[in-house]
């Protein structure tokens, strides 16, 4: 894993993605140290970014390290006409990590055959965001004791999303079951169908969840995208099909976990955040520890504790 760039989850192995999960608990337990002292780690976010962006930032400074970049391409020389692959060549030069968001599918990978120094995919359009299905890994295993043969369901935006996706197809060493739960125009792609078709993975597609709750171990909701729609009229006809409301949570099971990668809108009503399923504020948490863990193996960094 040393020295190896993390653009899509599929990058790691099941060993690997389990190797992450026990780092980030030592870094939980552990969270401040010295082992990028010395090291530069630059954030390059060509699309705007609070937790993800502020997750990494925490996770190199404690850890000792120094951040580099910007927060949105307007501060960069992508205003002046430079192309990605002269920014990243010449920001290579300036740190040993580069962690990257930019709304264009693909633009991670890109980056980093171009790039001298390992590349992080902090999000690539609606493709993969795999640092947030590993800090999602970790706050599942952690909530359940476990990764395997646990019933997921999915909701909101499962077309667009790109945590779904990456969440989905990292779940398959697992042996989950999915429930998937989604407007007509937000199904999850037939790419995906057909990829757990390959991978022996039960799904099921419904239009409602609130009778089924009592089946599910962890509830992924998400928010439909507005800035994925074209269309603001077809944003506002499917922005509100599914909210979660906390009288729909009487009969959850005790493991019962609510995940969401946030931001939220409005499809996870307030009152829920005081039940002891909501999981999400935690999950954010969870996300520096994981970052954490993730740049320790990428840059080679030797933990003793």
């Amino acid at each position: 894993m040393k020295g190896k760039s993390l653009v899509s989850i599929t990058d790691y192995s099941k060993e690997e993605i389990l190797e992450i999960v026990r780092l980030s608990e030592k870094f939980e337990n552990n969270p401040v140290s010295d082992l990028l002292k010395g090291r530069v780690v630059a954030t390059l976010f060509f699309e705007p970014s609070t937790r993800t962006r502020l997750s990494f930032e925490s996770a190199v400074n404690y850890m000792g390290g120094k951040v580099i970049g910007f927060t949105d391409s307007s501060s960069s020389s992508v205003q002046k006409g430079e192309t990605l692959k002269d920014t990243i060549i010449t920001v290579s030069n300036y740190c040993d990590l580069i962690v990257m968001r930019h709304p264009l599918e693909g633009t991670a990978r890109y980056a980093s055959e171009v790039s001298a120094v390992p590349v992080i995919n902090a999000g690539d359009g609606a493709n993969q965001h795999p640092t947030q299905t590993l800090l999602d890994l970790y706050s599942i295993h952690k909530t359940q004791g476990t990764l395997e043969n646990l019933n997921i369901f999915m909701v909101g935006d499962l077309k667009y999303g790109r945590t779904v996706h990456s969440l989905l197809m990292a779940m398959t060493h697992f042996n989950p079951v999915f429930h998937f739960i989604s407007h007509e125009k937000l199904r999850i792609p037939e790419e995906y169908k057909i990829f757990l078709r390959q991978n022996n993975i039960p799904f099921f597609e419904y239009s409602d969840f609130a009778d089924r709750l009592a089946e599910a171990d962890i509830l992924y909701m998400t928010r439909v995208q507005r800035e994925r729609f074209s269309d603001p009229i077809e944003y506002e006809k499917t922005k509100d099909t599914y909210v979660l409301k906390s009288e729909m949570l009487v009969n959850v099971k005790d493991n019962f976990k609510i995940l969401h990668p946030l931001p939220r809108v409005n499809e996870v009503s307030i009152d829920v955040d005081d039940h002891p399923s909501a999981y999400y504020f935690p999950q954010t948490k969870n996300g520096v520890f994981a970052r954490q863990a993730i740049i320790a193996k990428i840059l080679g960094l030797k933990i003793d504790f």
